[in-house]
């Protein structure tokens, strides 16, 4: 899940993407409209849509000559929900986070970070 996560981030964590999403949770759109909208050419709003639908955030629909863009609801409440479960997840049971876990276990007794620590409280003082 964490993997998911990451890749939807990612592909929220540009401005125009985001513009892009809050457009579509509006209404369906095409190409030409998203365009227009957004005051951009067409070849790169299509490389936004090409993020957001590998993501999975997004689903299109071929209507004649057109290709209308939409939010994917579900998906977008999978990713919240999928978010929630990420952050109330015990550390040690989450794939990629063992040393890390290891890490802040050791915290209370890193001669470092007591350093740092207590430099910063007498600087404060």
């Amino acid at each position: 899940m964490a993997k998911e996560l990451y890749k939807v981030f990612k592909a929220l964590g540009e401005p125009t993407r985001l513009k892009i999403i809050k457009m579509l949770s509006v209404q369906g759109l095409c190409v030409c409209e998203l365009s227009e909208t957004l005051d951009m050419l067409q070849p790169r709003v299509s490389q936004h849509l090409k993020i957001l639908k590998e993501a999975g955030l997004i689903s299109e629909k071929k209507e004649g000559y057109w290709v209308h863009y939409s939010l994917d609801k579900k998906k977008m409440d999978d990713v919240w929900n999928g978010f929630k479960d990420f952050l109330s997840a015990d550390l040690r049971e989450l794939e990629g986070y063992g040393e890390e876990y290891e890490r802040m276990e050791g915290l209370a007794e890193n001669e470092q970070v007591n350093k740092i620590k207590e430099k910063i409280k007498v600087e404060r003082d």
